[in-house]
């Protein structure tokens, strides 16, 4: 039988989230995640202290994630084949250290 494949982190801007990257490596190392690419950054008024993923809306094969610690706010969009269920214990995993 043959190892899952690990799934693809792909870097497309040079700032993300404090924090953001050691939990979506390990997240790629999960069972069903293909692909991670994290977005755009923007600014937002509520403070969020600690670092969260939300799942917030299904996109071709996957979903998008908003991550947000601060004031700022990330865009995450994950392909796998993991419904929204399975995909939020993936995540929850990952916040894990």
């Amino acid at each position: 039988m043959a190892k899952p494949t690990e799934g693809r982190l792909v870097w497309n801007h040079s700032t993300h989230i404090s924090g953001l990257i050691p939990v979506l490596e390990r997240l790629i190392r999960q069972d069903g995640i293909q692909t991670v690419t994290p977005g755009q950054l923007g600014r937002v008024k509520g403070h969020c202290p600690h670092l969260q993923l939300r799942v917030s809306v299904p996109i071709r094969g996957g979903f998008k994630v908003i991550a947000r610690h601060g004031k700022t706010v990330q865009e995450v969009f994950i392909l796998t084949n993991l419904d929204q269920n399975l995909l939020q214990e993936a995540i929850a995993i990952a916040m894990k250290k």
